[in-house]
């Protein structure tokens, strides 16, 4: 790496601490007292860590290393530590004397230093001698970037490594990870032991060394569980749930438990989520990050992908318990607040709790498990063939992320158990038997809306990255929340902004493209433009030619061992693609274009069009409570009404006061709508007695000569029916005809040539 570039941050603006300044910035790493302490039932000063997955989670801390942020460093230095064998805690960092913030910060081996040997409040019980001076370490600091550089690195150590199997027992590396603590909330509350608990949480893992904690750790987490409260902190959180929902009737909020003590779940969900979900809702993600990252407060985000690829906010929830219950709970309380529609596909981690609540709640829902999840629950389960052979995981991530259909997956992993002798190992085995629900061959038939330009991976898509993280509390929290809300909103404004006055650049002549241009959102129709300039380099050959549907083999130049086959229908102008990436992303792929551009087709037809991508995504007719698949008894029929009213105001607000112009318009229109409303409460038709069908109460609304008017709408709409399948049926003769056509001419032309020939 170039060192150039990184920026140090000059001394001048470090405060180093003195004598007289108590607070330096020269500290001893030590912990704030929790208000909830959810993640790890021993906590003293040592900083426990998660390890996680990186791009190459192989590689080895250099100097001049960079990291997005601090948390990011000590994460992957603990990630390293496992690997080794050794483990790690947070020493000495250092503040900026400009703003207090901390840009320095010293990440140690867990032997290093020596223990103080004072005689006052001297311990009775002798200790274990654990430090040993070791001067193994990594100094990060950060640079004007905003990055963090490895300034400093120390590798050898004074002391003998743990081995693989052991390293659990380390204590950066011990960790009740989230699915075990729910596994451990559900056994607790059907009335099993701790010794009962830890005997099923062996039996599952395939072993003890494979459980990652203590059967001490699991006591002191099932003994917390019973006082597991948010705090004094929790009363704010709850004060301001019920400050927003005053000020803002669309804003929803539910509480599992004693809302009064902090010790209950809680979900809310602002007006905006609520009216995002219902133009963005087809694809969510349930963010669980905080039972692997170790945050100190229990909060997991539903999010999915507003028009531009960015992140976007369904809600949000606080969970206390992580029972199967309390998941259902929440599934359906977020299922209620967002007017009742399912959404076609949901990501989640992979725990077994949270797959049986998410059958229960969702059970139309395409379920997949965050893969990169998958990957980290790797290194721990096949440490030990990690540290054997170095070669595995490139190897295991390529079977996962490089195989391009069913048969090539299977082949590869059938040729990785065998290679690495892994034929029998359970983890490896369940994840097989669950391999319709992470490995992407399987899922490219339904739509999750990632577009690879903007993702890069498909890790939990979280939306307060870099607000909400290990270190935030509950006091902070609201703070940190409403700060990536405002940032979000505003980085969709400037996304809308650029897409309607940056015209892109375009790279072809072809209509298509200029079409798109002014379809798609700016980030979208870059992805659009990236497929459609890549068909110059594809040919696409016929290889089935009979009935309606021409069967078509596509492959780039040169590499006719990488093929997609294409089906395509002329008259309906309808194909579709052995590779799904537009069932998968909503964006047509570059192997359908390469049949469009042969078979002459110029224009996008419209069913390849899909809204959510398009500058006009937020445009149109609210969904009604039919679509939304509400009841329509009367209370609940009222509610979705004044849902829908309220979600349309607040659009007409936002548009009506962008100036004063628009304002004067705007009002003019209200009033008028006003007096509208007002006479046809007086002269407009009323609802009549409710009348029971099939059992339930349905509402009439519609007056007599309304009646009339749908009667004469349907005939007429099954005349037109009528008229187009004889139109159809026309077309298809003629088309069959054609063919028969083709075929006797084609035969006369071979046996002309074969007559050349003689």
């Amino acid at each position: 790496m170039n060192m150039d570039h990184l920026n140090v941050v000059p001394f001048d603006n470090i405060d180093m601490g003195s004598e007289d300044n108590p607070n330096t910035a020269l500290h001893p790493h030590h912990h704030q007292p929790h208000n909830f302490d959810f993640d790890y039932p021993n906590n003293n000063d040592d900083d426990l860590l998660e390890p996680t997955t990186l791009s190459d989670p192989n590689l080895d801390p250099y100097e001049g290393m960079e990291f997005d942020s601090e948390q990011s460093a000590r994460i992957f230095y603990n990630s390293y530590a496992r690997r080794v064998g050794f483990s790690t805690r947070v020493s000495v960092y250092q503040r900026s004397r400009r703003d207090g913030s901390i840009i320095c910060r010293q990440i140690v081996c867990s032997r290093e230093g020596f223990r103080r040997d004072g005689n006052e409040n001297r311990s009775k019980r002798q200790r274990t001698v654990t430090r040993v001076g070791c001067k193994a370490q990594m100094t990060v600091k950060k640079q004007n970037s905003g990055k963090w550089a490895v300034t400093k690195l120390v590798k050898d150590h004074n002391h003998e490594f743990v081995p693989p199997d052991k390293v659990h027992s380390l204590r950066s590396h011990r960790h009740v990870s989230g699915s075990a603590r729910s596994l451990i909330d559900t056994l607790q509350a059907a009335g099993m032991g701790p010794s009962g608990v830890m005997s099923v949480l062996i039996r599952e893992s395939g072993g003890i060394n494979n459980v990652g904690f203590t059967k001490v750790d699991c006591q002191n987490y099932m003994s917390n569980s019973r006082q597991r409260t948010l705090g004094p902190g929790g009363q704010a959180v709850f004060d301001y749930l019920k400050q927003m929902q005053a000020e803002d009737p669309g804003f929803f909020y539910a509480v599992q438990g004693d809302f009064e003590n902090s010790t209950g779940n809680v979900f809310w969900a602002d007006a905006n989520a609520r009216m995002n979900y219902s133009y963005f809702g087809d694809t969510i993600t349930f963010d669980t990050t905080y039972r692997t990252n170790r945050y100190r407060i229990p909060f997991a985000p539903f999010t999915g992908w507003n028009h531009h690829g960015q992140p976007l906010l369904f809600g949000c929830a606080l969970l206390l318990n992580e029972s199967e219950s309390s998941f259902v709970w929440l599934f359906e309380t977020w299922f209620a607040a967002m007017s009742g529609r399912c959404p076609i596909s949901i990501t989640t981690d992979q725990d077994r709790i949270i797959r049986a609540a998410v059958s229960k709640a969702f059970p139309g829902t395409r379920h997949r498990f965050c893969k990169w999840n998958v990957f980290r629950e790797a290194q721990e389960k096949l440490s030990h063939v990690y540290h054997s052979h170095p070669t595995f995981e490139p190897e295991f991530h390529r079977c996962i992320n490089v195989a391009e259909s069913v048969d090539e997956f299977e082949s590869c992993w059938e040729s990785l158990l065998q290679r690495f002798d892994l034929s029998d190992n359970t983890w490896l085995q369940s994840m097989y038997n669950a391999r319709q629900h992470w490995v992407p061959v399987y899922l490219q038939d339904t739509f999750f809306g990632e577009i690879s330009i903007m993702q890069g991976s498909d890790s939990l898509n979280s939306y307060f990255d870099g607000y909400i993280n290990a270190s935030t509390n509950i006091h902070n929290l609201i703070k940190q929340y409403e700060k990536a809300m405002v940032v979000r909103h505003e980085k969709e404004v400037k996304a809308d902004y650029d897409t309607l006055n940056s015209p892109p650049v375009l790279k072809t002549p072809s209509p298509m493209e200029k079409q798109a241009a002014n379809l798609y959102t700016r980030s979208i129709f870059m992805k659009f433009q990236e497929e459609l300039v890549e068909t110059l380099a594809y040919l696409a050959t016929v290889v089935d030619d009979i009935g309606s549907a021409i069967t078509y083999q596509v492959a780039k130049f040169g590499e006719d061992h990488k093929v997609h086959h294409v089906r395509f229908n002329a008259f309906e102008k309808r194909a579709s693609c052995s590779c799904q990436m537009f069932e998968f992303s909503g964006i047509i792929c570059r192997h359908i274009l390469a049949v469009f551009r042969v078979k002459n087709v110029l224009t996008l037809p419209s069913n390849y069009i899909l809204k959510r991508w398009t500058r006009n995504a937020k445009s149109g007719v609210m969904l009604d409570e039919h679509t939304l698949g509400l009841p329509c008894n009367a209370q609940e029929s009222l509610a979705a009404r004044s849902e829908n009213l309220r979600q349309e105001a607040i659009r007409y607000v936002e548009e009506g006061a962008e100036s004063e112009h628009i304002y004067n318009v705007a009002m003019g229109a209200l009033h008028e709508a006003i007096k509208k409303v007002a006479a046809a409460k007086k002269c407009g038709s009323a609802p009549v007695q409710p009348t029971v069908l099939n059992g339930s109460e349905q509402l009439q609304w519609c007056s007599l000569d309304e009646d009339e008017k749908i009667q004469e709408l349907r005939a007429e709409l099954e005349q037109a029916s009528q008229r187009c399948e004889a139109y159809r049926t026309k077309l298809l003769s003629v088309m069959k005809d054609m063919e028969e056509r083709k075929l006797r001419i084609s035969v006369k032309v071979q046996n002309v040539r074969l007559k050349m020939k003689d």
